[in-house]
């Protein structure tokens, strides 16, 4: 299942097997970190649209997103609620740190877009692979199920950041950056998949 992952979604590095059992140990604390994730991604579709408003197409998409991932927070919330657990303090994410600082500045509007769309597909795709983890080997039946349907909604927002990026990309090398920052995540996987976080 490993190796389908990684041709699906184009990773390099698998999540490290155990990071299903150390999130077993504490759900509340899985839960409320996968909350403000949701919440952080609906952060970033709006300012996806603050930053490039000229992209009428995007920002329609980036409305969508962002109230599919406030409603992905909201059902998270309840799986909190359901559980007799509340939602805790925002943690810092120490992955989408690590992984805007590969983000290239300077240049052209069309390369700052580029790089925030593979920025973007690059979280996606990582929380994709996350949820088909505990889709597939979470105990807790209930939070199986729940897994398996935000999996397909996340491979969806993967496709359009990258569709988007090759589509408004002008001269970009769109699938050539898309390599460097596959291998650029694989490094950080090393030291991530060791804590009760969805990337960390």
């Amino acid at each position: 299942m490993q190796k389908e992952k990684k041709v699906l979604l184009g990773l390099k590095l698998p999540t490290d097997p155990r990071w299903v059992n150390i999130v077993e140990k504490d759900l509340q604390e899985i839960l409320t970190d996968h909350a403000y994730c949701e919440q952080k991604a609906a952060s970033n579709a709006i300012s996806v649209i603050v930053k490039f408003p000229e992209y009428t197409e995007v920002v329609k998409e980036m409305v969508r997103i962002c109230n599919e991932e406030m409603m992905h927070f909201d059902q998270v919330h309840d799986e909190i609620i359901k559980r007799g657990f509340q939602l805790g303090r925002e943690r810092k994410d120490e992955y989408v740190h690590d992984l805007m600082g590969f983000i290239m500045t300077g240049g052209s509007k069309e390369k700052h877009f580029v790089e925030r769309m593979l920025f973007s597909a690059m979280i996606e795709a990582r929380s994709c692979e996350r949820f088909k983890i505990l889709s597939e080997q979470v105990s807790d039946e209930g939070l199986r199920q729940f897994y398996r349907d935000l999996m397909e909604s996340e491979a969806e927002h993967y496709a359009t950041f990258i569709g988007f990026a090759k589509k408004y990309g002008g001269d970009i090398d769109v699938d050539q950056r898309w390599k460097e920052f596959l291998e650029f995540e694989a490094t950080l996987m090393h030291k991530y998949g060791k804590t009760q976080t969805m990337h960390g």
